[in-house]
C-alpha cells in the first residue's frame, strides 16, 4: 500500500495542480478581508475575462486574500488547528464563487493514489449487486473517489484482471459474495481487498463486511414453525457460494432438533425457470406433500410460486413460500413474497468505508449488519390436510 506523500514548505502543503495547470507566479499572502466583507473574485490573472478557463487554487488564494498553502489546507480539510474558522469560511466562499473544483489528477500525482476502487460482483443481472454499488458509490463520492463496477465473467469463479495492471490503476478492490482466492489475478499480493458477504475465515482480505445471514434464516424458520409448518423443502441455490452455504447450515441447525419436522433439500440454478422445475419435482415427489418452500433467493421463490400454481395449488393456502433478499420482485408477485430483507446499499456503504479506513491506516468498523424478515402474503398457516 503506497503511503501518502505531500509537498511541504514553511507555510504548509502546496497544491500540486499549481504546477500542472499554470505557470503563474505564486500569490502573495495577504490578510483576509475584515468580517462581514464579501469575497469578490476577480478574473484569473493573465486570462482575460477567464471565460472557459478552469480556476485554480491560485485564483482562490487571490480572491480570498490568503496564501495558496492556506487554500490547500482548507480545501484538503486539514485546516483545523492551523487556520481560523473565519479564514476557512472565506476560502470556501471564494472557491464556490469561482466554481473551483480540486484537480483530482494532480492530487493523485501528489499522493501517489488513483482514488479509484474496483467493485467486483458475480453478475449484473441481480438487483442486489446494483444496490451494493449504489451504496459504495455514494460513500466514494463524498471522499472524491470513483468506483468501477466489474461483473466477473466467471461469476463466483476466478476473476480476470480488467486492466493491464490493476495495481497501477486502483487503490483497492471490494468484492461481493466471492472468495478472496478468486480475486488473486486482480489484487496480486498487496492491493487492499475488502470482502462483502463472504467467508470470515478467509484470511486474504484486509477487511470484511457481512450480513447476519444465519439470523435471517432463524427468523424465517421461527415464523413458519409458528404457523404450524412441519414439512419443509429447502430450495437451495446451485451457485457455489459461502452465503448460500450459510443458509443451508443455518436451516439445518434451526429445524434439526424440532420434533415432527422433516426437511429435504433441492438445488436449482439461480433463475425462475430452473427454480420452477426443481420446485415442481419437490412438490410431486412420493410421500406427504411439503407445506413450506424455503428459498435461498427471491428469484428462486418466484419460480417456486409458479410451480405451486401450475400444479393447481394455492399460495399460501396449500403451500407457503419464502425468499431471501427482498428485491423489487418480492412485491411484484401476487401474493407478495415473505422474505428476508438484506440491506444491500448499507453493505456497499460499509464496504467502501472499510476500504477508506484501510487506506488511511485506521481499523474498519466491525460487526455484522442486521437483516429483517418481511412478513407478507406468501406465508400462512399450514393446511390441515396438505394432500398426504
Amino acid at each position: 500500500m503506497s503511503a501518502f506523500r505531500e509537498s511541504t514548505s514553511r507555510t504548509g502543503p502546496i497544491d500540486a495542480e499549481a504546477y500542472v495547470q499554470t505557470p503563474d507566479p505564486p500569490a502573495s499572502p495577504a490578510s483576509p478581508p475584515p468580517p462581514g466583507r464579501a469575497v469578490r473574485p476577480s478574473a484569473p490573472a493573465g486570462r482575460g475575462d477567464g471565460a472557459g478557463a478552469r480556476p485554480t487554487s491560485r485564483d482562490v488564494a487571490r480572491a480570498a486574500g490568503v496564501s495558496q498553502a492556506t487554500v490547500s489546507l482548507v480545501l484538503g480539510d486539514k485546516w483545523r488547528g492551523r487556520v481560523s474558522e473565519r479564514t476557512a469560511a472565506l476560502v470556501r466562499e471564494a472557491a464556490d464563487a469561482l466554481g473551483y473544483r480540486p484537480n483530482l489528477a494532480a492530487r493523485s500525482l501528489r499522493l501517489g493514489r488513483t482514488r479509484t476502487a474496483l467493485l467486483v460482483v458475480p453478475a449484473l443481472t441481480n438487483e442486489f449487486f446494483a444496490r451494493v454499488y449504489t451504496g459504495a458509490a455514494a460513500v466514494a463520492a463524498r471522499h472524491d473517489f470513483g468506483v468501477v463496477l466489474y461483473p466477473s465473467p466467471e461469476g463466483v469463479g476466478p476473476a480476470r484482471d480488467p486492466f493491464a495492471s490493476a495495481r497501477s490503476a486502483l487503490d483497492g478492490v471490494i468484492a461481493s459474495s466471492m472468495a478472496a482466492d478468486a480475486l488473486r489475478a486482480i489484487r496480486g499480493t498487496d492491493l487492499p481487498l475488502v470482502m462483502l458477504d463472504s467467508d470470515p475465515a478467509d484470511t486474504g482480505a484486509a477487511a470484511q463486511v457481512n450480513l447476519d445471514i444465519a439470523d435471517g434464516v432463524r427468523q424465517v424458520t421461527e415464523h413458519l414453525l409458528g404457523l404450524g409448518h412441519r414439512r419443509f423443502v429447502h430450495l437451495s441455490s446451485a451457485v457455489p457460494s459461502w452465503t448460500f452455504d450459510v443458509r443451508a447450515r443455518a436451516l439445518a441447525a434451526c429445524l434439526g432438533g424440532v420434533p415432527g419436522v422433516t426437511v429435504s433439500a433441492v438445488a436449482a440454478p439461480l433463475d425462475v425457470t430452473g427454480a420452477r422445475v426443481a420446485a415442481e419435482g419437490a412438490l410431486t415427489a412420493p410421500g406427504p406433500r411439503p407445506t413450506a418452500l424455503v428459498c435461498d433467493d427471491d428469484i428462486l421463490a418466484a419460480g417456486a410460486c409458479k410451480a405451486v400454481r401450475r400444479l393447481g395449488l394455492r399460495v399460501p393456502e396449500d403451500v407457503s413460500v419464502t425468499g431471501f433478499d427482498d428485491l423489487a420482485l418480492a412485491t411484484a408477485l401476487e401474493p407478495e413474497l415473505t422474505t428476508v430483507r438484506l440491506p444491500a446499499e448499507r453493505i456497499g456503504e460499509r464496504g467502501m468505508a472499510a476500504l477508506l479506513a484501510v487506506l488511511a491506516g485506521r481499523p474498519p468498523e466491525r460487526g455484522d449488519l442486521p437483516v429483517t424478515l418481511m412478513r407478507r402474503g406468501s406465508s400462512g398457516p399450514a393446511p390441515v390436510d396438505p394432500g398426504a
